[in-house]
């Protein structure tokens, strides 16, 4: 039986690669809006963390951080632990996010389509949108290893270190841009480094049509992506996941599923 891919926290990768959503600059929004935000934030990567943790990380006043923690406490945002007195996200957060995802018409109407892969395949099935410099996967069938292996990974990744990510790119100028801003932080000892290598990488997307990723995301890991279509505009990517060994000796058999389940996709995208 050969050893379960070591599995690096997404957390690290995501907090380096992905830029604040605000730049300095604005003047636009509200102070305590923005405060706020920035201190939900601070707990994509940690599960719990003090006053005193995210005052530090900000830069602001203690007293500042207490009376935002309170008022979003009051409003189920965040909850705090009665023992230890640390703060983590609240459930109504997972309940508006549970409604972002359950809303998004095209993720609803994939669905079988990805069921139907997964059973295909045996292999993890993500569906992917773009989002700035990221890929969020908004759905996840999780079997064989990969079930194992993002048991407790987050849903949004540096799109320079999955296929799902470069399958978009390679059709979205967009996606391609914002990456490229971003800069390209190594995760795992495949990941992309540079633009010179990124530009290459989307040069053979586009060329093939699909996008691999080996040991990009997850050493001993890989995937392969193909992009969903409006037009030439790619607006979400489909995609298997699992072991390197079983991924990459199946692709000759794995892309032509994906091709034709994005292109079903795809028709519904219209």
């Amino acid at each position: 039986m050969s050893a379960q891919p070591v599995v690096q926290p997404v957390e690290t990768a995501w907090c380096a690669s992905t830029p604040l959503r605000r730049k300095p600059s604005d003047g636009g929004g509200l102070r305590s809006v923005t405060t706020a935000l920035d201190v939900l934030e601070c707990f994509a990567a940690d599960g719990e963390l003090g006053v005193s943790d995210i005052a530090r990380r900000l830069g602001i006043a203690k007293s500042t951080v207490h009376r935002v923690l309170t008022t979003l406490a009051g409003r189920g945002f965040i909850e705090q632990d009665p023992e230890t007195g640390l703060y983590r996200l609240g459930l109504h957060l997972y309940e508006l996010g549970e409604l972002t995802i359950g809303r998004h018409e095209l993720r609803h109407r994939a669905l079988p389509t990805l069921r139907q892969v997964a059973t295909q395949t045996g292999l993890t099935v993500n569906f992917g949108v773009p989002d700035g410099a990221d890929v969020v996967f908004l759905e996840r069938i999780a079997l064989g290893a990969g079930e194992h292996i993002l048991g407790h990974a987050g849903r949004r990744f540096p799109a320079h270190v999955t296929s799902s990510g470069k399958a978009i790119a390679a059709f979205s100028l967009t996606v391609d841009r914002a990456r490229r801003e971003a800069g390209f932080p190594p995760r795992v000892r495949g990941t992309v480094r540079t633009e010179q290598d990124w530009a290459h990488e989307l040069a053979g997307v586009r060329s093939k049509g699909y996008a691999m990723a080996v040991d990009e995301s997850f050493d001993g890991v890989s995937s392969i992506a193909v992009p969903v279509l409006r037009g030439e505009l790619a607006v979400a990517s489909i995609s298997v996941f699992g072991p390197s060994e079983s991924v990459v000796a199946r692709e000759d058999r794995i892309v032509p599923l994906l091709r034709a389940a994005a292109r079903r996709i795809g028709r519904q995208a219209h």
